[in-house]
């Protein structure tokens, strides 16, 4: 479990976790991240709080979702995948 800290919005702290993640390669392009009930379990967050990461990351063009295949980490900044 990671602790958040209690003056910042918690999506906001998990959301530059996961980003951080993805630049690091530690989930790399093509890859598939964790899901909204993994989220919720390693940080100890509500559901609609993991769900919030999950539309900014799309929103910022780093991950795509798949209906019931998952979210996958874009293969580069160029893409243009749907959502």
């Amino acid at each position: 479990m990671v602790e958040l800290k209690p003056n910042r919005p918690r999506w906001r702290q998990v959301y530059e976790i996961i980003r951080g993640r993805i630049e690091a390669g530690t989930y790399p392009p093509g890859s598939k991240i964790p899901t909204v009930l993994e989220l919720v379990a390693e940080f100890q967050i509500a559901n609609v709080t993991a769900q919030k990461v999950y539309k900014k990351l799309r929103e910022d063009g780093l991950i795509y979702t798949e209906p019931g295949m998952g979210s996958f980490v874009v293969e580069d900044e160029g893409d243009s995948l749907p959502q």
